[in-house]
């Protein structure tokens, strides 16, 4: 794994202008730089990122099982209760889930190491499914890039390839998203892109203009029932609303389905510890109310979550990192070293949430920037990859998105 310093593309900005995305800078700030790329080798690909993200996918799935039946973590999760039923009876009915990002840590060497599961919304979509193939073919084209180059990245191909295998050509799909949030809106039209490519119908729909029948249908700004809803909004938020009391009796498909809402929230990290203990591919992590203050020597926890804390304490102790199990974007996450905060999020809007604790994972350093490795789930399976990357520790919402290639 390298960082390589490339000429940029010439027309690149007014090729991003034609084809939409309006992102490219924000805030007067480059998101998408393409000043550098990261090159890896096919079996950093295969071996440290592809094939672990695949087996984390079907571990979140064994962890879902096991959260839907136990009300304790569940309480943990903050699932509302008068909505436990909704997410559960998703999970069992077998409620389709379309993608997911794995946020990876990995200097090279391996093995990469979950810091998180973007499961229910995840964004980057567009750069790394489109706008990075398009900087590949341009570089290979005008030599920049070696002969033989290539890039893990079939995300488009595989939203394609789902969406026709969940629905019946011809079926009638909703997309919506927050109005006036083009980074949003640049996720929601690569997914309809993929429906639409799949020989589906695909009506987009700002959330705040869909309303509710009189016989507790949604309805779209044209009154046209929403039988299947794609939403770019969270079902933390979601299952807070007033709209929540409406969806089981809506007779409507969600995308993601409830059940995601385990599996997008930070209290997954705990329990897949619990689960798989040791795996090469987790960080030791505990929900902080459940060690109490055992980092200081003063705290209880259950014998089976005691004599785990025990094996990772060490490591802890040299580093760790406190999450809200509700956040995005690495709001009001700190990082603690050796007992002393080291980072610590500006971004405080999560901070009253109930928090675990994770090991640190230091992510590796290139001209002052940190990469997150986002590792892309379509179905079940690991189709590319996205990076982000930022000097802060801290990966936040106007950290930069850089191209990667793989090295013939």
């Amino acid at each position: 794994m390298q960082k390589i310093v490339l000429p940029e593309r010439p027309h690149w900005r007014a090729h991003a202008e034609e084809v939409g995305f309006t992102f490219a800078d924000m805030h007067g700030a480059p998101y998408w730089d393409e000043t550098s790329a990261y090159a890896f080798s096919l079996d950093q690909i295969e071996n440290d990122i592809e094939d672990p993200a695949t087996e984390l996918h079907a571990m979140c799935r064994e962890a879902v099982a096991q959260i839907i039946g136990s009300e304790e973590l569940m309480q943990r999760l903050a699932i509302p209760e008068a909505h436990r039923d909704l997410v559960a009876e998703s999970w069992r009915r077998g409620d389709p889930e379309i993608y997911g990002r794995f946020d990876l840590a990995y200097d090279g060497t391996g093995p990469a190491k979950l810091l998180e599961y973007n499961a229910d919304t995840p964004t980057s979509l567009y750069e790394s499914a489109a706008f990075q193939w398009q900087w590949l073919e341009d570089q290979l084209a005008a030599g920049v890039l070696p002969e033989g180059g290539d890039q893990f990245n079939g995300i488009h191909e595989a939203l394609v390839a789902r969406f026709a295998a969940i629905f019946e050509s011809g079926s009638d799909l909703h997309f919506t998203a927050v109005a006036g949030n083009p980074e949003d809106y640049g996720t929601v039209e690569a997914m309809a892109w993929a429906a639409r490519e799949a020989g589906l119908g695909a009506h987009y729909c700002d959330l705040e203009k869909i309303a509710i029948s009189n016989e507790g249908q949604f309805l779209d700004d044209q009154d046209r029932r929403i039988a299947v809803l794609f939403k770019l909004y969270p079902w933390e938020d979601l299952l807070r609303d007033d709209y929540a009391d409406h969806i089981a009796g809506s007779g409507c498909l969600f995308l993601e389905p409830a059940w995601k809402a385990l599996l997008s929230n930070k209290g997954l990290l705990p329990v897949l510890w619990q689960m798989f203990e040791g795996h090469p591919n987790l960080l030791p992590a505990f929900f902080e109310s459940e060690i109490g203050e055992a980092i200081a020597g003063r705290g209880a926890a259950s014998p089976d979550v005691a004599a785990a804390f025990g094996r990772a304490e060490a490591q802890l102790v040299a580093g760790h990192v406190r999450k809200p199990i509700l956040s995005r974007e690495g709001a009001s996450v700190t990082i603690i070293k050796d007992g002393e905060i080291v980072e610590q999020a500006q971004n405080t809007d999560y901070a009253e949430h109930p928090r675990i604790i994770q090991a640190y994972a230091p992510l590796p350093q290139f001209d002052g920037f940190r990469p997150v490795i986002g590792a892309w789930i379509v179905g079940d399976t690991c189709v590319g990859i996205g990076i982000r990357e930022d000097r802060s520790r801290i990966t936040q919402d106007l950290s930069r998105f850089k191209p990667h290639y793989i090295t013939a």
